[in-house]
C-alpha cells in the first residue's frame, strides 16, 4: 500500500509506504527465522538511513522486502525468472538460492506495488553488491550483513562501527569478506561481486595515498 504524504503532488518524494502493511503481509510467506531477520535488516536500515541522510522510508521498506522471495523454493524461483524474462547467470543457475534477490525485486514491485527503481535495485543487489551503489543499496547490502542476529564474521564489531561512519569504507570490508569466505569454501563468486569488491578497494587505495 502507498500513502501519500499532505498535499496533492504525487511525485516519488512524496510517496510514503505503508512498511505495517507490508510487514504484516509478508509475514505469511517467509518463516520464523527469516520473518526476524528481515525485522532486524529493516530497523538496520533505518538507523543507516538516519546516520547518512537518506530518506527513512525508502530505506526501512527495502530492508523490509529484501528476502520476500527468500522462502520460494530454488525451482519455483527458476520457472519465475523463466517466466518473467529475468536473467540468469551461470553462477546463479549453479546456486539457485543467489536468485532471491532478482526475484525479490520483481515480487516487491508485483505483489507490494513498489515503483521506486531505488528501493527495488536495492533489493536486487542486496546479496551480490555492484559497483559504484547507491547509498539506499549500499545502505541494505550492509544493514544485511550486520543486523544484529548475524555474527559468523570476526570482523563484524568493526564493520558494525565503520557502517555508521563511512558506507564506501564499510562495503569494502564486508566485500573483502565475502570473498575471502568464497575463496576458503572454494564457492563460485558472481562477478557483480567481484566487480564491486574491485571498486570499492580503488576507493579505498585512493583514501589511502
Amino acid at each position: 500500500m502507498i500513502l501519500k504524504l499532505p498535499g496533492d503532488s504525487q511525485t516519488m518524494a512524496e510517496m510514503y509506504y505503508d512498511i505495517e502493511d507490508m510487514s504484516h503481509r509478508l509475514r505469511k510467506y517467509v518463516d520464523d527465522n527469516r520473518y526476524y531477520h528481515t525485522q532486524g535488516v529493516r530497523f538496520m536500515s533505518a538507523a543507516l538511513a538516519m546516520a547518512h541522510g537518506v530518506n527513512i522510508n525508502r530505506a526501512e521498506t527495502a530492508g523490509l522486502l529484501h528476502d520476500c522471495a527468500k522462502c520460494i523454493s530454488d525451482s519455483k524461483k527458476i520457472k519465475l525468472c523463466d517466466k518473467n524474462g529475468i536473467e540468469i547467470t551461470n553462477v546463479e543457475r549453479n546456486n539457485p538460492f543467489l536468485l532471491h534477490a532478482k526475484v525479490g525485486a520483481f515480487i516487491a514491485e508485483e505483489k507490494y506495488g513498489i515503483t521506486d527503481k531505488g528501493i527495488l535495485d536495492a533489493i536486487r543487489y542486496h546479496t551480490t553488491g555492484r559497483p559504484a551503489m547507491t547509498a539506499i543499496e549500499q545502505i541494505v547490502f550492509i544493514a544485511d550483513y550486520i543486523e544484529p542476529r548475524r555474527g559468523k564474521s570476526k570482523h563484524l564489531p568493526e564493520i558494525r562501527v565503520t557502517a555508521f561512519r563511512d558506507l564506501d569504507e564499510c562495503c569494502f570490508m564486508i566485500l573483502k569478506d565475502m570473498l575471502l569466505y568464497l575463496h576458503t569454501k572454494s564457492g563460485e563468486i558472481d562477478s557483480n561481486t567481484q566487480d564491486a569488491f574491485n571498486f570499492y578497494e580503488e576507493v579505498h587505495d585512493d583514501r589511502m595515498d
